[in-house]
């Protein structure tokens, strides 16, 4: 018994009660559900099921508060039109609290935390779900991160105040069951971190990805892959996606329970989602292909036919055919030339299609984005313009470029490019250059020269100008992903306005259109073409395999890859 273990166990209180009591309660804003219900939820604290069957049998609606984590005032009942004002609000006993909490999450004070928390009780201070949430990261970031007592006591007090926070009736949230859940894998209990997820999927509160990583790489830890790929189903089931530390976890577990068709399935989803790996990620990858499971494993004679047919169908790049070939992996770590010609094994990488729909799907999404962060009829009036004077062979980040190595706005720099671009589209048409209007009417701008280039370019219908108070990435993106052209610049596009696409498309598009560039006085500036072939994990028709690390650019320092091959043998081109 967990709790009889932490030492507040009381025999008053069954295992159901102790659950239930935490999140059951009435409020007009709270969704319920009936006992049927009740008994699929999961009895997450003890293990006798008898306990838990007379409050399970009870045919009434429990509800669960939707309510959020603000700090609640009561109601006035004497005087409701007697608001509190703002100074009374932020010095009430609740708001206080709420603000030395902070403080204490903020600096990782966890016996700071208690000793408000305690003395909060003393003094009768109503308690809301951030107060309990604030408390219940704090020891779970002790108990993970701590050692010896002081990891202890932040297992035992956190889950003495997630009890208490049922006793109080107060609705949890997602982050209190993450934070319990991480309470549970500090005490090795990772079925009990799932049991909370599945808890939290049950009472209508989504999970997120932090919610099963506890479960999850509890059970990793443990070699129990069984479970672990349960979690995983979980996820999936969810609508949750593994990242690359879910999947590299999953991976390795994989290897060492020399589970190989699971190995394969991982490598897949690594290259469909993560496309380079880590360090981390490709060592695991390199002592799977080293092991003796790897070698005795895969097809010696295959259809090739459907091999090829199912490189079409993926758009290139892979099979899904399963392990290709037998005997001792060859893994080295090495290099492609400017074609995409391994330096070891000789294979030639290729470059993966991209789905037109997809393309059409994105420039939709991310004119919707666009629409509803700028003035509305400034981006129509762009869209309108770029169909009358579209499509372009490129489009130029024209503040990137003029900037680039430079202190101050260069249009000689800017004019290079835009010559290098025109001089190599096959059109001889010009590129589409997005600046923004204060760069064209201030500044540099006035000088004689460069108000003439930017006249031409203007007559040319090769110059937009984005409003005041824009933000003009969202239109050199938009109208590179509308066109289906380059794009010049070296905005890695990481920021909080390319996270809103949170899109796997989105990567891959860059990867096709993105020209960058570098200066320097030696060589003047100079342009690099996207590669020629796709920078994600590939599995050839021979069945080898070449995973891109994150080391390196392409640019000026060459990408490692790692490369797994097997010698080629007469009967892989055999046909059935």
């Amino acid at each position: 018994m967990l709790f009889r273990r932490l030492g507040y166990f009381s025999p008053s209180l069954s295992k159901t009660s102790l659950l239930f009591s935490a999140f059951t309660q009435n409020h007009s804003s709270s969704f319920s559900f009936q006992s049927k219900t009740l008994r699929s939820l999961p009895h997450i604290f003890f293990k006798h099921e008898a306990q838990s069957a007379k409050l399970c049998s009870m045919n009434k609606p429990y509800h669960f508060s939707t309510a959020s984590a603000a700090v609640v005032q009561e109601p006035n009942t004497t005087n409701p039109g007697n608001k509190l004002s703002k100074k009374a609000r932020r010095e009430a006993p609740e708001s206080v609290l709420r603000f030395k909490l902070d403080q204490c999450s903020k600096h990782g004070d966890l016996e700071e935390a208690l000793r408000l928390y305690h003395e909060a009780r003393l003094n009768e201070v109503s308690l809301n779900v951030h107060h309990y949430n604030v408390l219940l990261f704090l020891c779970s970031n002790c108990s993970s991160g701590g050692e010896g007592e002081f990891g202890d006591l932040g297992i035992q007090k956190g889950f003495e105040i997630f009890r208490q926070m049922g006793f109080d009736k107060v609705a949890p949230n997602e982050a209190t069951f993450t934070s319990a859940a991480r309470l549970a894998s500090a005490k090795e209990d990772p079925d009990l971190a799932f049991d909370l997820v599945k808890q939290m999927k049950n009472c209508g509160i989504p999970p997120k990805l932090r919610s099963y990583g506890p479960a999850l790489f509890g059970f990793c830890k443990k070699g129990m892959a069984d479970k672990a790929y349960e979690v995983d189903a979980h996820m999936v089931e969810s609508g949750v996606v593994a990242e690359e530390e879910e999947l590299s976890a999953l991976l390795r577990l994989s290897s060492e329970t020399k589970r190989d068709e699971k190995v394969y399935e991982m490598m897949h989803r690594l290259r469909a989602s993560v496309r380079q790996v880590s360090e981390d990620t490709a060592s695991i990858v390199k002592d799977w292909f080293r092991s003796e499971t790897a070698a005795g494993v895969g097809m010696e004679n295959w259809n090739v036919e459907k091999v090829k047919e199912g490189v079409v169908k993926g758009g290139g790049g892979w099979h899904g055919h399963g392990w290709l070939g037998k005997g001792q992996w060859k893994v080295v770590r090495t290099e492609m030339s400017e074609t995409g010609v391994c330096h070891s094994c000789g294979e030639k990488l290729v470059s993966i299609d991209i789905d037109p729909r997809e393309t059409e799907n994105f420039a939709n999404s991310l004119a919707k984005l666009a629409s509803e962060r700028e003035a509305k009829n400034n981006f129509l009036q762009f869209q309108e313009w770029l169909k009358r004077n579209g499509p372009f062979d490129a489009v130029v980040d024209g503040a990137n470029v003029s900037l680039l190595n430079n202190r101050d706005f260069s249009f000689l720099q800017l004019k290079s490019v835009v010559n290098q671009l025109h001089q190599m589209s096959k059109s001889k048409q010009l590129p589409l250059v997005v600046l923004h209007k204060n760069r064209i009417t201030g500044g540099p701008a006035v000088h004689p020269k460069n108000k003439k280039l930017l006249e031409s370019w203007k007559k040319a219908g090769a110059l937009y100008a984005t409003p005041f108070g824009s933000n003009d990435d969202w239109y050199w993106l938009y109208a590179a992903v509308s066109c289906k052209c380059l794009l010049v610049t070296n905005d890695e596009m990481r920021d909080h306005l390319f996270q809103l696409l949170g899109t796997s498309f989105f990567p891959r598009w860059k990867e096709k259109h993105q020209i960058r560039m570098t200066a320097s006085r030696e060589h003047g500036l100079n342009l690099h073409m996207p590669p020629p072939y796709s920078i994600v994990m590939q599995e050839s028709e021979e069945g080898n395999w070449h995973v891109p690390t994150v080391i390196g650019d392409d640019l000026e320092t060459p990408r490692k890859w790692l490369c797994a091959s097997r010698k080629r043998r007469k009967a892989l081109h055999s046909l059935f």
